[in-house]
């Protein structure tokens, strides 16, 4: 079959990222991190005052889109594309728990989601694509020749996600970041514009119990498979 298209899907801290950049790299394929572009989206509205704990103003990011401009950037030395926003790297500055408050109330917005798909559908073009997020296998690959949903309970993802935060040096309480992914699991599945659903034809990977290895080993053996047109 030669290159094909990924798409992951799946909840919050489910480890997406991580698995969808590991089989990029083990295939030599791109990997493309939809949900930092969500972040950077919502960084922009933060710098500028278009969202904040106290109000959103969505005409006024909708009416800022033309002026967010996002590129995937890699040098050699790091282990992963950086997200660069309107010309500067902005990968540590998305990863914090205020832009992850933040971040599902910015990809509901309609036009949002329109521009980054739009986007994301000119990235995949070329096959040999291995892409994470919520909408991916049902928006922006419906003909992805694999789609894998990520699962894992809400305690077990809000644990890794507490250990994360903790080893970037953020004071934080478990208690908070475990209601930060209930609220944005909340936000994902209810949205009217292409909510957080398992693509009918997508493999479900609970990895509640599973190590960063055996997952790998997992959704290698099932890219290899497809690759390879044995299923």
């Amino acid at each position: 079959m030669g290159r094909i298209t990924i798409a992951i899907d799946g909840y919050s801290s489910t480890g997406k990222s991580t698995v969808a950049k590991q089989l990029a790299d083990y295939l030599g394929y791109v990997y493309v991190d939809s949900g930092a572009m969500y972040r950077a989206v919502t960084l922009y509205a933060m710098q500028q005052g278009i969202i904040s704990k106290a109000h959103f103003d969505t005409s006024k990011l909708i009416a800022s889109l033309p002026e967010i401009h996002l590129k995937f950037y890699k040098e050699p030395s790091w282990n992963k594309a950086h997200i660069f926003l309107n010309g500067k790297d902005v990968e540590d500055k998305i990863r914090n728990l205020e832009v992850s408050e933040f971040v599902s109330p910015v990809a509901t917005i309609h036009e949002v989601r329109a521009k980054l798909v739009a986007q994301q559908k000119q990235m995949g073009l070329e096959k040999g694509v291995v892409m994470d997020g919520r909408d991916i296998g049902t928006v922006v690959f419906p003909k992805a020749e694999l789609k894998i949903f990520m699962n894992a309970s809400a305690e077990e993802r809000a644990q890794r996600r507490y250990k994360e935060l903790l080893e970037r040096g953020e004071q934080i309480k478990f208690s908070e970041v475990l209601k930060n992914i209930q609220a944005r699991d909340h936000i994902d599945t209810t949205r009217d514009d292409s909510p957080l659903v398992k693509a009918a034809d997508a493999i479900d990977i609970d990895n509640s119990e599973m190590n960063l290895e055996d997952q790998f080993h997992t959704v290698l053996q099932l890219a290899k498979d497809r690759i390879a047109g044995r299923v």
